[in-house]
């Protein structure tokens, strides 16, 4: 099952709106992922990195992790904590260092990058979204996902946007049958998954597809020849966003376009508010057929 939404805004006047119009395009896919959801928003950057971390005791776990962070890295540290998530902001070329303090103290990486922030949680589309106010959030795109699990247990990490490289990230719709294997090769490549949802092994496959010099769209093609299985992936980067769906297609997908921005969603009813849809191009992306839009 599963919903999926993403949104690339082409015109920053509507900056402002994106996690208003996203999160009403996430909450009316909460009958296709009632467990859990999440989203990714691609925001303004600070000069730094952020790393989004999450905890289920935050209000003992982010006392004083700025300054604790602070020391450990010998540089200025930020943080902007909201519900059980946390964005801390570093200088640039000590992220990795960071993100080991932060593991060893036991928090959850959820992602970073220099404008990427991930807020995702157990519970109905409606109530993640008011905890972390993701209307309130502005951006050029984002992408989000309801989850109903189906081969993992229903946690906050087993829900997505999943994360293995700075500002990448990627939702998916459907099942990967040689996730096991790819997990093999990718760990022989140093690339190693958190969890044991196959979307993340997904992930990881692009992202280091791309580490290794291939474009956003080389990557998503070879989704097509690496990865068996159904799926429909929509994958995040700094600079746009992705879609692909393995050669069958039985998972639903629709995308919109106007002048003022591109969307997805598994089912044209995400699109019913946002504005300009009804004079839109509209259509299902092909099987086996790479679309992204990049800035």
């Amino acid at each position: 099952m599963c919903g999926i939404v993403g949104l690339f805004l082409k015109k920053d006047e509507l900056r402002p709106k994106l996690g208003d119009m996203l999160t009403d395009m996430l909450i009316t896919m909460t009958d296709r992922g009632p467990d859990s959801a999440g989203i990714a928003i691609y925001g303004d950057e600070t000069g730094g990195i952020k790393i989004t971390v999450q905890s289920d005791t935050p209000e003992t776990a982010f006392a004083d992790l700025d300054a604790d962070l602070c020391a450990v890295i010998d540089g200025p540290v930020t943080i902007k904590s909201i519900s059980t998530h946390a964005v801390l902001t570093v200088p640039a070329g000590s992220e990795k260092a960071a993100i080991a303090f932060l593991e060893d103290k036991g928090l959850r990486i959820m992602g970073s990058g220099e404008s990427m922030e991930i807020y995702k949680e157990i519970g109905l589309p409606k109530d993640v979204a008011a905890r972390f106010n993701l209307r309130e959030m502005g951006g050029s795109h984002g992408i989000g996902h309801t989850r109903m699990a189906t081969e993992s247990a229903v946690t906050t990490m087993g829900a997505h946007p999943f994360s293995t490289a700075d500002d990448q990230c990627l939702v998916h719709n459907g099942s990967l049958s040689n996730h096991n294997q790819m997990r093999r090769v990718l760990a022989k490549k140093g690339v190693f998954t958190r969890s044991e949802n196959d979307t993340e092994v997904g992930a990881a496959y692009i992202s280091s597809r791309i580490a290794d010099g291939a474009t956003l769209g080389e990557a998503l093609e070879g989704t097509l020849k690496d990865l068996d299985g159904f799926f429909t992936f929509v994958t995040g980067t700094k600079n746009g966003f992705g879609v692909v769906r393995d050669p069958i297609a039985c998972k639903p997908a629709v995308m919109a376009e106007t002048d003022d921005y591109v969307a997805f969603a598994s089912e044209y009813r995400a699109f019913a508010d946002l504005p300009g849809i009804d004079a839109a191009r509209v259509w299902e992306p092909e099987p086996a057929t790479v679309y992204f839009w990049e800035r």
